[in-house]
């Protein structure tokens, strides 16, 4: 048994915690928990705890159903809100064989893949999410959600429901060791952002997961209801999780160069045309749902051109420069993600992407200075820029033939993956619309 091993079993004795929940997520990024008694961990540190893998969405067929959930003892943090005496703890798990072998299937074993592949060459890859959601009064199915305000980007509302709600839900994520840098309101009503402080990837994924389950927890205390839907309200903006990403070379940042355009190294330039070469491929994974894409195609600042800029929005990624005299800031921010995506796979494939330009020295194209969203189709098409997919079924089917997204998920989580987007379209486009009755049921 390891120190960290040691540590947990001793911190569930002296604070008296009589529950552990252990945490790991399907192959769309669905948290999921079993419980298990305080007694019972130092067995499941050494052997897993037995599951059916057959009912987690993308785990294992019915005939290979029996599989391991081993807890990862350096994830381990009390609940907060779930009272203090006896208390509760949680801790991510890893999804194993019954021999003892990482599973294939499982979303966290992918990521620590890519991060390994990574390390061979030297890097470390570090990545700061801004997650932006939206807070509604109790939503009821069938309804459409009320904001719990009507405020606007960076507004302080005094004794506002949103503004109560930040400070809740970061004392209880900084109660759990997860580090805020920022928060503030969104520009959609009741919407909200809250970013996280930089961290290795697996870790800020394991954050991610943690931050939806707080900021739910929290919202149901509070009356209210949080969403991370990516366009839950017409005509208002949708929620994305821009995430700043860079490289480390050991302790030197290797996306700086001191001198260089916008301090932006050579290794820096061939990671954003990796992203932007393969940008169409990893969409699937990085914008997964039907209303993704209305997210993407409906405005509010939201990137729909492949395509980078400095300080400019309106590119998908972009080179922000708040330090440019302090060259371990330097980094790539990726503004396409949803805040509703899987973070494991999500950043397994930027990962990729960002590798394989420096792999195979993809040269950089040209600059974005124009906002791009004023310009013409035809202007962009003059510029090289071209569109992200403009539904699940086209990203679908770019997915389908990249060899880049099939090697970093794996077979098994690939066709899984391809297979439930399918379906999904498929029943998205069975449906008969609120907006088809109004504009064609009396007309036609």
């Amino acid at each position: 048994m390891d120190r960290q091993q040691e540590f947990v079993l001793r911190t569930i004795e002296e604070r008296d915690i009589r529950f552990v929940r252990v945490w790991f997520t399907d192959v769309l990024g669905t948290l999921k928990s079993v419980s298990i008694a305080p007694a019972e961990l130092e067995g499941a540190f050494a052997e897993g705890i037995g599951f059916d893998g057959s009912v987690i969405e993308g785990l294992a067929r019915v005939f290979e159903a029996d599989m391991l959930l081993r807890p990862d003892a350096s994830t381990f943090q009390v609940l907060p809100w779930r009272g203090e005496n006896p208390g509760t703890a949680r801790m991510f798990g890893d999804i194993r064989l019954p021999d003892g072998s990482p599973s294939a299937a499982d979303p966290r074993t992918v990521l620590r893949r890519c991060l390994a592949r990574a390390g061979d060459q030297g890097f470390t890859f570090y990545t700061h999410p801004e997650i932006e959601f939206y807070l509604f009064q109790d939503y009821q199915p069938g309804q459409i959600p009320v904001p719990v305000d009507q405020a606007g980007f960076f507004d302080h509302v005094p004794h506002g429901t949103a503004h109560d709600f930040r400070r809740a839900a970061i004392t209880t994520l900084e109660g759990m060791g997860i580090s805020v840098e920022f928060s503030h309101h969104e520009g959609g009503p009741g919407q909200n952002e809250i970013d996280l402080r930089y961290a290795d990837a697996l870790a800020t994924a394991d954050n991610i997961m943690t931050f939806r389950a707080v900021v739910k927890e929290v919202a149901l205390e509070r009356g209210v209801f949080a969403s991370f839907m990516p366009k839950p309200l017409a005509g208002q903006p949708g929620s994305a999780m821009h995430t700043h990403v860079s490289l480390f070379d050991g302790d030197a940042n290797a996306f700086y160069e001191a001198g260089a355009p916008y301090q932006l190294s050579a290794v820096g330039r061939k990671f954003i045309a990796g992203l932007l070469r393969h940008a169409n491929e990893i969409s699937a994974v990085t914008n997964q749902w039907v209303n993704s894409y209305k997210r993407i195609w409906g405005g509010g600042e939201a990137p729909a051109h492949v395509c980078w800029g400095h300080n400019n929005r309106s590119a998908m990624v972009r080179v922000p420069m708040h330090k440019p005299g302090k060259g371990q800031s330097s980094r790539i921010e990726l503004r396409s993600l949803d805040a509703s995506c899987n973070p494991y796979l999500a950043y397994a494939v930027l990962l990729a992407a960002g590798l394989k330009g420096i792999e195979e020295d993809y040269e950089l194209p040209p600059e974005a200075e124009d906002d791009v969203w004023s310009l013409t189709e035809r202007e962009r098409r003059a510029m090289g820029i071209d569109p992200l997919p403009a539904s699940l079924d086209e990203a679908i089917r770019i997915m389908e033939d990249s060899e880049l997204v099939a090697e970093t998920l794996g077979e098994h989580v690939f066709d899984f993956f391809l297979r439930n987007k399918r379906t999904e379209w498929a029943a998205y486009r069975d449906q008969v619309t609120p907006f088809e009755l109004e504009q064609y049921l009396r007309r036609l």
